[in-house]
C-alpha cells in the first residue's frame, strides 16, 4: 500500500500545481469530516491535558501548551498548538537547515514526540479551520518564508489546508533542510493534485503504522 502511494510522487503535473485535484464534493465532505472528528477528539485532548498538568511539574517544567506561527493555506500564518516538549525558549533560534535541538527536549517531551501525543492539541486547529486531518505539514513561518524563495514547488503546496498527517509524513517521515524539503514539497503536490477519498484512507491507514513505530521526532 505504501508503494502505491509513493509512486504518485515521482511525476508532478506542474501545469495544474495550483489547482487541487478532487471534486468540490470531496473537499466539502473532507471539511465536514474534519470538523466532526475534531469534535470527537476534544475529550481525549482534555483528558491528556489534565494528565500532563499533573506530570509536567516533575518531568517537563513550564507551560502545558506550545504555540508557534506556521504557514497555512494561501501562505497565511496561523498559530499551531502543541503540547510543549522542549525547555521553554524566548524565540526559535534553529535555522531552516539546522537539526532539531534535541538537547532541549525534556524526558516527558521525548515520550510525547515519539508517540505523537504532542500533536493532539492541533485538533483545535482543525476545528477552527486552520488545518485539516490530512494535508501538507505546516512549517514554522520563518522557515517557510525561506523555503518559498528557494524551492519553486513550495508555494503550490499551500493551495489547501495543512494537515495533521499527510502523504509526505507517512512516506518520507521527518525532513529537514532545503533539499529534503524540496522532495517533501513535490510529494505534497502529488497529494494535492490527486486528492480523493481512497488516498485519504490509505494515508490514515499508514498513519496508524507510523504511530505504532514510536519514531516521532
Amino acid at each position: 500500500m505504501a508503494t502505491d502511494i509513493t509512486m504518485t510522487t515521482h511525476v508532478v503535473e506542474k501545469t495544474s500545481a495550483n489547482r487541487p485535484g478532487g471534486s468540490s464534493l470531496f473537499w466539502t465532505t473532507k471539511r465536514i469530516l474534519d470538523f466532526a472528528i475534531s469534535l470527537l477528539a476534544l475529550p481525549l485532548v482534555a483528558v491528556v491535558s489534565l494528565v500532563l498538568l499533573v506530570l509536567n511539574p516533575f518531568f517537563n517544567r513550564g507551560p502545558l501548551m506550545y504555540r508557534q506561527a506556521r504557514m497555512g493555506r494561501d501562505l497565511e500564518p496561523f498559530v499551531a498548538i502543541k503540547f510543549r516538549t522542549m525547555v521553554p525558549s524566548a524565540q526559535v533560534t534553529r535555522g531552516a537547515n539546522d537539526p532539531v535541538e534535541r538537547d532541549r527536549i525534556t524526558p516527558l517531551g521525548g515520550l510525547l514526540r515519539r508517540t505523537r501525543i504532542d500533536e493532539l492539541p492541533q485538533f483545535i486547529n482543525i476545528l477552527t479551520g486552520d488545518m485539516a486531518l490530512i494535508g501538507p505539514r505546516p512549517d514554522y513561518m520563518e522557515h517557510a518564508e525561506e523555503f518559498l524563495s528557494l524551492i519553486p514547488e513550495y508555494r503550490a503546496r499551500h493551495a489547501v489546508r495543512p494537515g495533521l498527517t499527510g502523504l509526505s509524513q507517512v512516506t518520507l517521515g521527518y525532513v529537514q533542510g532545503v533539499e529534503e524539503t524540496r522532495f517533501k514539497a513535490q510529494t505534497d503536490l502529488a497529494y494535492i493534485q490527486r486528492a480523493n477519498l481512497w488516498m485519504d484512507l490509505k494515508i490514515l491507514w499508514l498513519t496508524v503504522f507510523t504511530l505504532a513505530s514510536f519514531e516521532g521526532q
